[in-house]
């Protein structure tokens, strides 16, 4: 007996909901805790990963860019002082230890580093949306408030992209990867100062308009971080489990400790995380108060404040410029040197050009000095990211929380800096605070140079050539479609 033509539509509408239940299921965000060997892809392997993760560090780049250049427009066009208006760098940067530490760890821990991905992308698009209303009722306090979200998102696609650099590939060359994408986040941050310049300090005379601007620019942000998420919720890229991690710090037998003791005994990671709180905080100080400086020290000539605010504005892009060409050098330095050192040097080439621009009046030598500062800031916070999580197996992910925390650092030291500055009425001479917290940076430098428990670790996994000898070695378990191996062995 034929079957009805009801009942084939019925069957088929079935099969095409199996089908579309399947497809979702195949992009489920829970990875659970199994090796996946992603840790030891070979190069080859993770250029399609690595290159879709590289596009968060643009992101982040730009938005950064964007913030010092407002701090500048904010002053201009509200009418308020530099103490005050550190206000958005409190709010970006302090909102950086509630996801590295809160809920964009936990779900890195949980669900995985795309899940972590998605979720921060759309957290910066809500934070876009929310500049929008913010400029409309010129309220400070509301650009402050979106700013927060958007660096809660930016917060989370930090706690897992810059591990995910780290850890998927060769652990040889973790450095060099998180190097070379941090570099794309400098290029990121040279465009948005020029972006600031042209949009936020022409005719501004007209503060409204001005404040359109901002309105629009992040409108754009919102649509395409929105489309980003979509991207990567339908892209496959590798899971790096802490599985994943045990199994590769007992390979390179970076490890042996730390896999035995608790994650609140590994005091390689607090001395990472406050090396980087020290560092962000000085390195946000700067480019923070950079348009300043250049107000304060440039000779007067014929231009009026608004016009050396635009002026300092294209400066700060040169120098962001000079930063993305130091990650670029730096990188490529540490194809023959070891990072450690590369990392020690140039600390100390910061230390030497910052104090040097703490005595210039009226004149451009002391662009120049920040110009230089600003080179050999480049490798310092990748470098200290990799090498803080280096040998650490299971505790990986919730140690890259602790050290993207160590960011809350761009919270504490610019209003510290802007107070030096609005007492002396000097920006330069305010840089003497930058430079104490680059002097702490150097410590944890030299410990991961001449202290054994630091550098021995640092240096097996740096040795070691995993993922550099193809994939014989590695289980045949089942792999996606893309040929990632998944699911070889629950844990």
């Amino acid at each position: 007996m034929s079957s009805s033509p009801v009942d084939e539509k019925a069957a088929s509408s079935v099969v095409e909901n199996n089908k579309t239940k399947a497809r979702f299921r195949a992009h489920s965000l829970r990875v659970g805790d199994r090796i996946t060997n992603a840790a030891q892809l070979t190069l080859r392997e993770t250029i399609w990963p690595l290159f879709l993760v590289t596009i968060l560090y643009f992101l982040w780049g730009f938005a950064y860019g964007l913030l010092d250049t407002l701090n500048k427009h904010f002053q201009n066009t509200l009418g308020i002082t530099r103490t005050r208006s550190s206000g958005l760098q409190a709010a970006y940067f302090g909102a950086y230890p509630f996801a590295a530490l809160g809920y964009g760890n936990w779900i890195l821990r949980h669900y995985g580093y795309r899940a972590v991905f998605i979720l921060g992308l759309t957290l910066e698009g809500i934070g876009a949306l929310c500049m929008w209303p913010a400029a409309l009722k010129r309220s400070f306090g509301g650009f402050c408030g979106a700013t927060f979200i958007i660096a809660s998102g930016l917060g989370c696609l930090e706690t897992a992209a810059n591990p995910y650099m780290a850890v998927t590939g060769p652990p040889k060359y973790a450095e060099l990867r998180i190097n070379i994408a941090q570099a794309v986040q400098a290029i990121g941050t040279v465009i948005g100062p020029v972006l600031g310049s042209y949009a936020f300090f022409k005719d501004t005379g007209d503060s409204v308009d001005s404040l359109k601007t901002v309105q629009w620019v992040y409108l754009a942000i919102a649509i395409f971080v929105f489309c980003l998420a979509v991207v990567f919720f339908f892209s496959v890229i590798p899971e790096v489990t802490d599985t994943d991690m045990a199994q590769q710090a007992e390979m390179t037998h970076a490890g042996e400790d730390a896999g035995a003791q608790p994650f609140w005994r590994q005091w390689r990671v607090f001395a990472a995380a406050f090396a980087q709180f020290c560092y962000t905080g000085a390195q946000v100080a700067i480019a923070g108060y950079f348009i300043n400086y250049v107000v304060d020290t440039w000779p007067t000539g014929n231009l009026d404040t608004v016009q050396k605010s635009a002026l300092g504005a294209k400066l700060l892009a040169g120098a962001q410029g000079c930063f993305a060409a130091g990650r670029f050098s730096g990188s490529a330095i540490m194809t023959r040197i070891r990072p450690r050192i590369v990392f020690l040097i140039y600390i100390i080439g910061v230390i030497i050009f910052c104090s040097a621009s703490i005595t210039q009046r009226h004149s451009h030598t002391g662009v120049a000095m920040l110009y230089m500062t600003l080179f050999f800031e480049s490798v310092c916070f990748p470098t200290i990211v990799a090498l803080g999580i280096r040998g650490l197996g299971r505790h990986t992910k919730r140690a890259s929380g602790w050290i993207v925390a160590g960011v809350v650092g761009g919270a504490c030291v610019p209003p510290l800096t802007a107070k030096v500055a609005d007492i002396h009425n000097s920006t330069a001479f305010a840089m003497v605070v930058p430079v104490c917290f680059f002097i702490a940076t150097l410590v944890y430098a030299l410990c991961c140079n001449f202290v054994p428990q630091f550098r021995d670790v640092m240096d097996r996994v740096g040795d070691s050539d995993s993922g550099l000898r193809g994939r014989e070695g590695l289980d045949e378990g089942e792999k996606d479609k893309d040929g990632f191996v998944v699911g070889v062995k629950e844990v």
